[in-house]
């Protein structure tokens, strides 16, 4: 079955040629496409010549994926838009992609210029080359996507791409952490055991404090699945740093012994709720694959 080819689209407010140097410029483009560690250009022998070069991708430490590419050409049109062509591969067995090609094109306009990508590829391994693709392909169109959201900010605030991806990364291990540790209590000690503890906290504010444990672990699950969710990281952040005082002090209400235990709620919720406050200046006005067209001619 043939699959749709990748297609991202942003729009930049910043000057054709500014946006054409930070992405021709290898050393510029490894620093804001998450697919390139680094990029390497071959020394042309004559100037005429298409530009070759190599390229690194570290999967992780001690894994990488090197392969090749090369700009077969450069079309500028009578009104100011760019076209620069690319065919790329690498004979690396541990990458899905075998071969592909593709292009970007800089269209300017009264506000700066409209900057896009089409690219597809060939997958390797038959059939199961193809089943992986159907996981992999929409991770290539994210990565390509957030890395033009990444290069759209520092062409427009000047936030270098190191550090936005820091925030990005940083926000995302933290909502991981979060959603872990409210599933978790909301699964285990309140709907599978059901703690005393919990069921005495509980009936210092409720009647049937049984039955209303119960209702507070589907909550707190649900508040789980949403640190889940791509969007609105900033609010759920928010939320906690008023939340965690109060739990704390509900808690300590519920029984006064203990702040003395080991990993009392003192100690913990405190931890969160600082951790809460990073992830608060972290997460704002995240990058986010959301900010480009993912289809030719769709609005946002």
């Amino acid at each position: 079955m043939k699959r749709k080819p990748i297609y991202v689209e942003v729009e930049i407010q910043a000057p054709i040629d500014e946006a054409w140097a930070y992405t021709q410029n290898p050393k510029l483009h490894e620093q804001w496409d998450l697919r390139f560690t680094s990029i390497t250009y071959i020394p042309k022998k004559e100037p005429e010549e298409p530009q070759r070069f190599t390229y690194v991708t570290k999967i992780m430490p001690g894994l990488q994926v090197s392969g090749w590419g090369e700009s077969k050409g450069e079309h500028h049109k009578e009104n100011g838009t760019k076209t620069s062509t690319l065919h790329f591969g690498t004979p690396q067995k541990i990458s899905p992609i075998a071969e592909g090609k593709g292009y970007w094109q800089y269209i300017p306009n009264n506000e700066g210029l409209t900057f896009l990508t089409q690219y597809d590829y060939q997958t390797r391994y038959g059939r199961l080359g193809a089943f992986m693709d159907l996981f992999f392909r929409p991770l290539m169109g994210w990565a390509t996507a957030l890395s033009f959201d990444v290069l759209k900010r520092w062409l427009e605030t000047g936030e270098n791409p190191a550090a936005q991806y820091r925030r990005f990364f940083l926000t995302m291990l933290i909502s991981i952490l979060f959603s872990f540790v409210w599933f978790y209590h909301g699964l285990v000690p309140k709907i599978i055991v059901q703690h005393p503890q919990e069921i005495m906290m509980t009936a210092s504010f409720f009647s049937h404090a049984d039955q209303m444990v119960v209702w507070i672990g589907f909550a707190e699950i649900f508040f789980a699945l949403c640190w889940l969710y791509p969007r609105g990281k900033r609010l759920l952040f928010g939320m906690q740093i008023i939340f965690f005082p109060l739990l704390t002090l509900g808690a300590i209400v519920a029984n006064q012994s203990s702040v003395i235990a080991p990993f009392n709620p003192l100690t913990f919720n405190s931890s969160l709720w600082v951790l809460s406050i990073i992830g608060f200046i972290f997460s704002k006005d995240l990058p986010s694959a959301k900010s480009c067209r993912r289809e030719r001619g769709q609005r946002k």
